[in-house]
């Protein structure tokens, strides 16, 4: 009796664990459906679907910049209404220009270049959209035209974000921030930051105390023609902020390299009080810390 109770008992124990072996392995499916490499494994074989904007300047640099740049999928241009036909497919990802409200704002102060995923939930709004990846553009009111000379590096980090995200989950979810760790790589190149990227507390004075030889301050024209040269070891600066900007609006600030278009630096700042649009001070702090 006591040898078929003890048989018993072990059938029961490797009973559990077989069962046990099933519910973990059925939760860790489950778990990495969840994660955003997974949700996003399929973006190089469905199609790109690039929305147009109605507007003829935007749209002929958008056209000829993806056409020039995009490799990571099949693409093909639609314009909006096309998008609200097809944006609950999972067959398509979607390239469009948005206008973003934060919570203070009363009316959007800024435009992004966003890379969501079609599906169901597009119903409710774009924002209920599988954001893949969304970088800031331009003033959602004034757009200044730097947008068009910066657009192939946005294109191409949106692209080099994605490709990391496929292959890393903590690359997908770090964000763009992430990028700013590429700082400590830039103490042999130069700098040129528009005097327009510049909040107004970097004055005169303050860039006495930063700027030489190999960080300076160039005028709008002169910084955008070095980005556009694909100036050889240059980084260049570019921002992103509401044209009137209310207490609780963002500023975006970037730095790209002009010859590869690697982002160097990607950092916000909430506007309000003191912290006025453009590079703070500690920002040129940070940047000039690891460059000594």
């Amino acid at each position: 009796m006591k040898m078929r109770k003890f048989i018993k008992i072990f059938i029961i124990l490797l009973l559990a664990l077989a069962f046990g072996n099933l519910s973990q392995k059925k939760a860790f499916a489950q778990a990495q459906i969840l994660t955003k490499k997974v949700k996003i494994s399929d973006i190089q074989d469905k199609t790109l679907k690039v929305v147009l904007t109605g507007s003829d300047f935007t749209d002929s640099a958008l056209k000829a910049e993806v056409k020039n740049r995009w490799q990571l999928s099949p693409y093909e241009f639609c314009t909006y209404d096309e998008f609200q036909k097809y944006k609950t497919s999972t067959d398509y990802y979607f390239l469009l220009v948005v206008k973003g409200q934060f919570r203070k704002e009363t009316e959007p102060g800024i435009s992004f270049l966003t890379l969501v995923k079609g599906g169901p939930a597009a119903t409710k709004g774009i924002d209920k959209m599988l954001d893949v990846v969304t970088m800031p553009y331009a003033s959602a009111s004034e757009p200044s035209g730097r947008e068009i000379v910066f657009l192939p590096a946005l294109l191409d980090v949106m692209q080099d974000f994605v490709r990391k995200a496929l292959a890393s989950d903590m690359a997908g979810y770090a964000g763009l921030s992430n990028y700013s760790l590429n700082l400590v790589k830039s103490r042999t190149k130069r700098i040129y930051f528009s005097e327009g990227d510049l909040s107004a507390e970097m004055n005169k004075d303050e860039q006495m105390k930063y700027f030489d030889d190999d960080m300076l301050v160039a005028d709008e024209d002169a910084a955008d023609s070095i980005f556009t040269n694909k100036t050889y070891n240059t980084l260049v600066s570019y921002t992103v902020a509401p044209a009137e900007p209310v207490k609780g609006s963002y500023c975006y600030k970037m730095l790209f390299e002009a010859e590869t278009h690697k982002l160097y630096y990607y950092r916000r700042h909430r506007i309000g009080g003191r912290l006025e649009p453009g590079f703070l001070i500690d920002d040129i702090d940070r940047i000039a810390a690891v460059r000594k």
